[in-house]
Protein backbone atom coordinates (compact mmCIF):
# COMPACT_ATOMS: atom_id res chain seq x y z
CA UNK A 1 0.00 0.00 0.00
CA UNK A 2 1.88 2.96 -1.22
CA UNK A 3 2.24 6.11 2.21
CA UNK A 4 -0.14 8.79 1.45
CA UNK A 5 2.31 11.17 2.44
CA UNK A 6 3.96 12.96 -0.49
CA UNK A 7 7.98 13.43 -0.27
CA UNK A 8 7.88 17.33 0.37
CA UNK A 9 5.91 16.93 3.89
CA UNK A 10 9.11 14.56 5.03
CA UNK A 11 11.62 17.08 3.60
CA UNK A 12 11.40 19.85 6.85
CA UNK A 13 11.55 16.85 9.54
CA UNK A 14 14.89 14.89 8.83
CA UNK A 15 16.59 17.78 10.67
CA UNK A 16 14.76 17.29 14.21
CA UNK A 17 15.65 13.59 14.87
CA UNK A 18 16.58 13.20 18.24
CA UNK A 19 15.47 16.74 19.78
CA UNK A 20 12.70 15.16 21.81
CA UNK A 21 15.68 13.48 23.57
CA UNK A 22 17.82 16.34 24.17
CA UNK A 23 15.00 19.06 24.70
CA UNK A 24 13.68 16.24 27.69
CA UNK A 25 17.72 16.16 29.09
CA UNK A 26 17.58 20.24 28.94
CA UNK A 27 14.45 20.09 31.37
CA UNK A 28 14.89 16.99 32.88
CA UNK A 29 18.29 19.00 34.70
CA UNK A 30 16.18 21.87 35.33
CA UNK A 31 13.34 20.24 37.50
CA UNK A 32 16.03 18.47 39.06
CA UNK A 33 17.72 21.59 39.99
CA UNK A 34 14.59 22.69 41.39
CA UNK A 35 13.00 20.06 43.07
CA UNK A 36 16.28 19.78 45.19
CA UNK A 37 15.87 23.58 46.08
CA UNK A 38 12.67 23.34 47.19
CA UNK A 39 13.11 19.90 48.92
CA UNK A 40 16.79 21.92 50.86
CA UNK A 41 14.51 24.89 51.41
CA UNK A 42 12.11 22.66 53.49
CA UNK A 43 14.03 21.04 55.12
CA UNK A 44 16.26 23.65 56.28
CA UNK A 45 13.00 25.35 57.87
CA UNK A 46 12.37 22.36 59.43
CA UNK A 47 15.44 21.71 60.99
CA UNK A 48 15.58 26.14 62.35
CA UNK A 49 11.75 25.16 63.51
CA UNK A 50 13.06 22.47 65.70
CA UNK A 51 15.77 24.45 66.85
CA UNK A 52 14.25 27.05 67.65
CA UNK A 53 12.04 25.35 69.73
CA UNK A 54 14.52 23.00 70.96
CA UNK A 55 16.36 26.70 72.58
CA UNK A 56 12.90 27.97 74.04
CA UNK A 57 12.24 24.44 76.09
CA UNK A 58 15.89 24.64 77.11
CA UNK A 59 15.33 27.87 77.94
CA UNK A 60 12.12 27.31 80.32
CA UNK A 61 14.05 24.10 81.63
CA UNK A 62 16.84 26.25 83.02
CA UNK A 63 14.23 29.15 84.14
CA UNK A 64 12.60 26.62 86.75
CA UNK A 65 13.24 27.26 90.37
CA UNK A 66 16.02 25.18 92.16
CA UNK A 67 17.73 24.48 88.24
CA UNK A 68 21.61 26.20 87.50
CA UNK A 69 21.17 28.17 84.63
CA UNK A 70 23.79 26.35 82.91
CA UNK A 71 21.53 23.84 82.32
CA UNK A 72 19.65 25.23 79.51
CA UNK A 73 22.45 24.47 76.87
CA UNK A 74 22.82 20.90 77.69
CA UNK A 75 18.46 20.42 77.64
CA UNK A 76 18.46 22.36 74.23
CA UNK A 77 21.15 20.10 73.00
CA UNK A 78 19.67 17.34 73.94
CA UNK A 79 16.21 17.63 71.90
CA UNK A 80 17.68 18.64 68.92
CA UNK A 81 19.57 15.15 69.31
CA UNK A 82 16.45 13.42 69.63
CA UNK A 83 14.11 15.31 66.92
CA UNK A 84 17.18 15.37 64.43
CA UNK A 85 20.08 13.69 63.34
CA UNK A 86 23.44 13.65 64.94
CA UNK A 87 24.71 14.57 61.98
CA UNK A 88 23.04 18.09 62.78
CA UNK A 89 24.16 18.37 66.64
CA UNK A 90 27.87 18.26 65.14
CA UNK A 91 27.46 21.59 63.44
CA UNK A 92 24.82 23.42 66.80
CA UNK A 93 26.07 24.38 69.58
CA UNK A 94 23.65 25.82 72.74
CA UNK A 95 24.70 27.41 75.31
CA UNK A 96 22.74 29.31 78.20
CA UNK A 97 23.67 32.22 80.54
CA UNK A 98 21.34 34.93 82.41
CA UNK A 99 20.84 38.66 81.84
CA UNK A 100 19.33 41.05 83.59
CA UNK A 101 16.23 42.40 81.21
CA UNK A 102 15.25 46.37 80.79
CA UNK A 103 12.93 46.26 83.86
CA UNK A 104 15.24 44.60 85.81
CA UNK A 105 14.38 41.13 85.77
CA UNK A 106 16.71 38.00 85.39
CA UNK A 107 16.40 36.39 82.00
CA UNK A 108 17.44 32.29 81.60
CA UNK A 109 19.13 33.37 77.54
CA UNK A 110 19.84 29.75 75.28
CA UNK A 111 21.73 30.46 72.07
CA UNK A 112 22.07 27.83 69.58
CA UNK A 113 24.12 28.97 66.39
CA UNK A 114 26.26 27.32 64.07
CA UNK A 115 25.62 25.63 60.71
CA UNK A 116 22.82 22.57 59.79
CA UNK A 117 23.90 20.15 56.63
CA UNK A 118 22.57 20.82 52.85
CA UNK A 119 21.79 17.42 51.03
CA UNK A 120 24.74 17.67 48.83
CA UNK A 121 26.77 16.33 51.32
CA UNK A 122 29.67 17.10 49.29
CA UNK A 123 28.96 20.94 49.81
CA UNK A 124 28.84 20.08 53.82
CA UNK A 125 27.48 22.31 56.40
CA UNK A 126 26.81 25.64 54.54
CA UNK A 127 23.63 26.80 55.96
CA UNK A 128 24.25 29.08 59.40
CA UNK A 129 21.37 29.10 62.02
CA UNK A 130 21.02 30.99 64.75
CA UNK A 131 18.31 30.70 67.48
CA UNK A 132 17.69 32.85 70.78
CA UNK A 133 15.30 32.17 73.47
CA UNK A 134 14.78 34.43 76.89
CA UNK A 135 12.79 33.59 79.19
CA UNK A 136 12.12 35.20 82.76
CA UNK A 137 14.04 33.16 85.41
CA UNK A 138 11.50 32.00 88.83
CA UNK A 139 11.55 32.75 92.18
CA UNK A 140 12.16 36.36 91.84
Amino acid sequence: MPSTRSPASNHGREGERGSAIVEFSMVAVLLSALFFVVLQVGIYLYQRSVISSSALAGARFAANANVDTTAGGPRAAELISDALSDGVLDGVSCTATEEVGADGLVLVVVECSGSVPSIVSALGPLLPIDATARVIEEGQ
